[in-house]
């Protein structure tokens, strides 16, 4: 199956959306209220910024948004 722009652009949405998921779900079994606000300022909370679980799914979630941000960018171009 060969893969577009479009179908790339699709994947990679439905990949962070995966992965934030994750990452609050891994969030949560360390602070049970925290929302999607506070895994995007984890620096506010001892407990995940020195969790190395969450540190790890919170890098590829980095990751993940990084290469959104450069395929938007190259695209513009």
């Amino acid at each position: 199956m060969p893969l577009d722009e479009a179908s790339i652009t699709l994947l990679l949405e439905e990949m962070v959306a995966h992965q934030q998921a994750k990452v609050l779900k891994v969030a949560r079994e360390l602070i049970p209220d925290a929302t999607p606000e506070d895994i995007r300022n984890p620096q506010d909370f001892p407990q995940l910024s020195t969790d190395s679980l969450f540190n790890y799914e919170d890098g590829i979630l980095t990751g993940y948004l990084s290469i959104q941000t450069a395929l938007r960018n190259r695209n513009k171009a």
